[in-house]
């Protein structure tokens, strides 16, 4: 749908040129940016609703390298001390 809206001169410059930089329209930036603001600004209906979204965004807890390879150490530590003991 096409609008038409009023900016300050300044914003539109920088809108200018950030759409320029990443190669993309200004419609398309501003149509990206207000999806953006409106999608942090909604509130969940619930904890879970909330929690799915965070996830979708930035992935599962522990996915990282880091934290799976420390599971993994843990893991064995355990494993390897239970056996000792029988």
């Amino acid at each position: 749908m096409k609008t038409a809206i009023s900016l300050p001169d300044d914003l539109f410059l920088a809108v200018d040129a950030k759409a320029r930089a990443l190669k993309m329209s200004r419609s398309g930036l501003l149509a990206l940016a207000a999806r953006e603001f409106i999608e942090r600004r909604e509130s969940a209906s619930d904890a879970t609703e909330a929690w799915n979204r965070v996830i979708a965004r930035s992935g599962q807890p522990g996915e990282e390298p880091a934290p799976a390879a420390f599971r993994a150490k843990t893991k064995r530590v355990v494993r390897e001390s239970w056996h000792r003991r029988r």
